[in-house]
């Protein structure tokens, strides 16, 4: 095993800097090339970080250069073409949220990695955040009892300026859906994550204000597995954008914490000391102004993983379940009828 993996990164665009950063902080890890179909990103994202080798064509920089690793930015309906060729050449996949768009890709992805012996770890970053941890074992732990409501409330801002600055931006075919799929994921991962696997959902989704093929609102009421039941409502057309706020209610206590910490914590036998939360997550209003601690950790488990044999912190199987849960949420709106997960 080498003693520094080699990365690379396919994708230039928004998120691609947070990998990079992360990437060459990591004293395990040497970023070694960066291939965008717009070379220009690609060349300008590499002169920031000291990169010496750049490409248009991820099969040609799969061919040419030795990577280990490789972390796919591109836009969501993309992210299993790549995996998949990434796993045929033998290179392990980090790969951002969403895991893909489509159910079938999804599928493919996991399998192909499976097959080809290489590591498939998804970047839902806001798994590390110290509140959701805190709570997820805090319902695990019983301290709520049986569970009654589990609710996540994504009201995210995006400009008509921001839809308009890529042309995959709200689109079916590469962005895979809207409020719900690009930026609400990252909150529906995490709600089904600590309260538990969803059964079923009805819901309302669409564009009531941006000119876009995909949904900028949604409300959606679910019924989860363990018997609970919840209110999930994402939007990137209210100003401001608000801080995302999960609330968690059972028969002995309720939970509720947003990205600036915790706003509530009490239970039946008196236990109220809030805990203390050093990590926040952002961007209600500004994609870039996202933490960017996630990916420190996202990068240094995706090298452990391949190094200790080992599933990463989000595997494949794992990652699929907020998008099977959203192409669900939007197989309920079309059909007006409640759809099983």
């Amino acid at each position: 095993m080498p003693n520094k993996m080699k990365f690379a990164i396919v994708g230039a665009g928004v998120i691609a800097p947070f990998h990079a950063k992360a990437i060459s902080a990591n004293s395990n890890a040497d970023l070694v090339a960066i291939c965008d179909t717009e070379i220009e990103k690609a060349e300008k994202l590499a002169s920031e970080f000291g990169v010496s080798k750049t490409y248009i064509d991820y099969e040609d920089m799969f061919k040419k250069e030795e990577i280990d690793i490789v972390s796919v930015c591109v836009p969501s309906g993309l992210h299993a073409e790549i995996t998949i060729a990434a796993a045929k050449a033998g290179i392990h996949v980090l790969c951002e949220k969403p895991l893909d768009i489509t159910r079938e890709n999804m599928s493919e992805m996991i399998e192909v990695c499976k097959n080809n012996k290489v590591k498939l770890g998804c970047v839902y970053q806001r798994r590390t955040l110290d509140a959701a941890v805190i709570t997820r074992k805090a319902i695990q732990d019983g301290k709520l009892g049986k569970l009654v409501l589990g609710d996540a409330y994504l009201k995210y801002y995006r400009s008509p300026e921001y839809y308009e600055s890529a042309g995959w931006r709200g689109t079916w075919e590469l962005d895979g859906g809207g409020a719900l799929m690009n930026q609400g994921v990252h909150g529906i991962d995490l709600i089904q994550w600590m309260v538990g696997d969803v059964e079923s959902v009805f819901a309302y989704t669409a564009p009531l204000v941006r000119n876009i093929e995909v949904e900028d609102t949604a409300v959606i009421t679910v019924k989860y597995k363990n018997g609970a039941f919840g209110v999930i409502q994402g939007t990137t057309s209210v100003y401001p954008g608000q801080e995302t706020r999960f609330e968690i209610h059972g028969e002995h206590g309720s939970i509720i914490f947003a990205d600036s910490g915790f706003k509530e914590w009490k239970f039946l036998n008196g236990d109220e000391t809030i805990p203390k939360v050093g990590n926040n997550e952002g961007g209600g209003s500004d994609p870039k102004a996202i933490s960017d601690e996630g990916h420190y950790l996202f990068v240094e488990d995706i090298i452990q993983a391949v190094r200790e044999d080992r599933e990463p912190l989000v595997p494949g199987e794992e990652a699929r379940k907020a998008v099977d849960l959203i192409l669900a949420i939007y197989e309920s709106s079309k059909t007006g009828k409640e759809v099983k997960v």
